[in-house]
């Protein structure tokens, strides 16, 4: 798998490279002036759009709607306050226990279940989170292009793929980079320093106007040193991001310029843990004795969150009355609360209350309309119930504003699939292969579907463009 994404950081790293000659070689900008002759807007925004199709093919990105949409909302609070923001930000989760975090071209900020797991409360996520955001306002990457102008294509082709590559897998990108230029390696590692320095003055204005506690972000660099001390192995944020015990203390006096936030224990947080540990950490069987006894020593809205660990974890244990039971009291506590409501629609379809669950769902639906929540789970009970019409169109109206969603594509492909409806089955494959940037598969799969639409010419010819629409966009992959 890194291999494919390391291939694919090489050649764009060699358009990049490609994209300085002629330029001036003088012209490197000082810090915190924004690169805007390294690479243009545009072109960062088209590549980082390639890549996120990469990882989503490449690795492992959660598609779970609870947990986008908390990332997002979390994130895009943030982004509100940033400056220099060229184009929106796409938040997205990698299923990894490393503590890490990274933002790459065109507003895509990624982050590992295992950050989130090690962080204690929402300031905390957020002061990462804000760090990432000001790496893509501050353009790091086109200024690191800039600064490496002097290198020669190939080496600073090596380079750049390395320093990509540790986005995803910190371990083979240092690898990368040591086999590239030991000569500049040093010189990458300190500019690299340079723009966490920034990152982080940059990020702490940021967390401080969005309604986040600064001091999150000193606790979590002393978090994370405590946690390195001891290791053979660097913790892979520290990798990708250098963390010497100067830049702690930077942060810890930077945040005596800022009015302390006593801020309340954020359910949504707590709960976003618990899903995440239930659902892609450990085994159920140990989830359920870890919630049981967390339960007994914890109050307020971190029981509230165990409460829902557990009746994830009995659920997943295929014990769906005991997860019934366990979320009874938070159900009627909070009745409209999506978490609890995505669970109670796992366990009414695991209890064959299908009907039950679709009427609930639709009953959300016309108060909350489009709600990434509300509408795959009520798109999933209609395919559960064999209402393959409803949960198409239920699909096919959510995509019409979220039309990259790659859950959303595959759950349409499952409904076409039963229904029989092979055209539209193949089509839905096609739009799902081609947000993988898998464009052979895609054509293939659009080829299928004119064979399916003999006798319709109009339909015919839509494929037909849209396949000459795929190659183009195949030849501009391979351009890159």
């Amino acid at each position: 798998m890194m291999k494919k994404l390391f291939c694919l950081l090489l050649s764009v790293s060699a358009f990049l490279a490609s994209a300085q000659v002629g330029q001036d070689k003088n012209s490197l900008p000082e810090i915190g002036v924004v690169a805007s002759d390294a690479i243009t807007i545009g072109k960062e925004k088209e590549i980082g759009e390639l890549m996120m199709k990469q990882l989503r093919s490449q690795a492992p990105v959660i598609s779970d709607p609870l947990l986008e949409e908390y990332l997002s909302d979390i994130g895009n609070r943030l982004v509100v306050n940033a400056d220099n923001v060229k184009f929106p930000f796409t938040f997205f989760w990698i299923n990894n226990d490393a503590i890490n975090a990274f933002a790459f071209f065109g507003g895509h900020v990624g982050v590992h279940t295992g950050l989130i797991y090690q962080a204690d409360n929402e300031s905390e996520l957020a002061s990462v989170l804000a760090h990432e955001i000001s790496h893509v306002t501050q353009r790091h990457i086109a200024r690191r292009i800039a600064a490496q102008s002097k290198a020669a294509p190939l080496a600073l082709a090596s380079i750049l793929g390395g320093i990509l590559l540790t986005m995803a897998d910190p371990e083979a990108g240092i690898a990368a980079i040591s086999a590239s230029q030991a000569a500049s390696s040093q010189f990458g590692i300190n500019y690299t320093r340079s723009n966490e320095q920034e990152a982080d003055r940059v990020g702490f204005d940021m967390l401080d106007k969005s309604g986040f506690d600064v001091s999150g972000a000193a606790s979590f660099f002393g978090k994370l040193v405590e946690k390195s001390r001891g290791q053979s192995k660097q913790l892979a944020f520290l990798q990708t991001h250098p963390l010497p015990e100067s830049r702690v203390s930077d942060a810890r006096a930077r945040q005596a310029y800022y009015q302390r936030k006593n801020l309340p224990d954020s359910l949504p947080f707590h709960l976003v843990k618990a899903r995440i540990q239930a659902r892609y950490m450990f085994d159920a069987k140990y989830n359920i004795a870890d919630f049981e006894n967390k339960l007994r020593n914890t109050q307020g809205v971190q029981q509230k969150a165990m409460h829902y660990g557990l009746a994830l974890s009995y659920l997943a244990n295929e014990q769906p009355l005991k997860a019934e039971k366990a979320l009874e009291v938070l159900l009627k506590e909070d009745p409209e609360n999506l978490y609890y409501i995505d669970l109670a629609t796992d366990i009414s379809l695991a209890l064959n209350r299908k009907e039950q669950a679709i009427r609930n769902l639709e009953n959300l639906a016309s108060k909350i309309p489009r709600n990434r929540v509300i509408s795959l789970n009520l798109a999933n009970a209609a395919i559960e119930n064999g209402d393959y019409d409803k949960a198409i169109e239920v699909l096919n109206d959510y995509l019409l504003l979220n039309p990259n969603h790659v859950l959303s594509y595959q759950m349409l492909i499952d409904a076409h699939g039963k229904k029989q409806a092979f055209l539209q089955m193949h089509q839905a494959k096609a739009e799902y292969f081609s947000l993988l940037a898998a464009y052979p598969n895609a054509i293939d799969e659009l080829h299928t579907a004119y064979n399916f639409a003999e006798g319709n010419n109009l339909e015919r010819q839509r494929i037909r463009a849209r396949i000459e629409q795929l190659r183009e966009s195949q030849k501009r992959l391979k351009s890159l």
